[in-house]
């Protein structure tokens, strides 16, 4: 069985992240998503191992001294981040795991896995980007002039991803995704036993043939 691939999806505001790692898990069978961890108490409905691993502070704490986390980030008091044991135990597994995560822990990521895929989701527009948000109809002006700027920070890291993808169609973007992740599988850094084998074949007919 070989080791899945963990992809990091980031994206602008609006970009529909979310709705799109929804649908991937949906329509394909080997995706696990990463669940993060938090210290801050669980909303109403929000259930254990599956919209968060909810700890306290001493044990978050514990596991960022132990290199535990593959990122993590405090926010208003409280600390959120990835675990690296439940990410790894899916990858081991064979499922390839999917983590929505903002440019700056998609980076700290980098580091720690280097194989990890980095995908950028944008609209195919900026133009849209504002529509879509104002659509939305849930934020004030204030609110959506905020994440806009925010965008704009985020631009300035795209060229650390490894691939855009441009959300204009909904069903074609995930396929595309899925597409990106597949293909992933079958780079000569990922298919280091095969490369083996074939070596170890291919000189054990050299010398059969002295």
């Amino acid at each position: 069985m070989s080791k899945g691939i963990l992809t990091v999806i980031s994206g602008f505001s609006g970009a529909g992240k979310g709705t799109l790692m929804k649908r991937l898990t949906r329509d394909y069978d080997n995706y696990a998503l990463s669940v993060s961890m938090t210290t801050r108490p669980p909303r109403e409905g929000e259930r254990e191992g599956i919209e968060y691993f909810f700890v306290d502070t001493d044990i978050f704490q514990k596991r960022i001294q132990q290199g535990q986390m593959l990122e993590y980030a405090c926010y208003c008091g409280n600390y959120y981040g990835t675990p690296r044991e439940y990410v790894q135990e899916q990858l081991e597994n064979g499922r390839d795991v999917i983590l929505e995560i903002e440019i700056q822990g998609a980076l700290q990521i980098k580091k720690l896995v280097p194989d990890c895929l980095l995908l950028f989701v944008t609209p195919p527009s900026a133009g849209e980007l504002r529509r879509r948000l104002e659509g939305r109809g849930t934020e004030n002006h204030e609110i959506i002039a905020k994440r806009l700027a925010r965008a704009v920070e985020e631009s300035e890291g795209i060229e650390a991803y490894d691939y855009i993808v441009i959300n204009d169609n909904l069903e074609e973007c995930v396929r595309q995704i899925h597409s990106m992740v597949q293909n992933a599988h079958h780079t000569p850094a990922r298919q280091e036993a095969l490369i083996k084998e074939i070596r170890g074949e291919l000189n054990g007919f050299s010398k059969g043939a002295e």
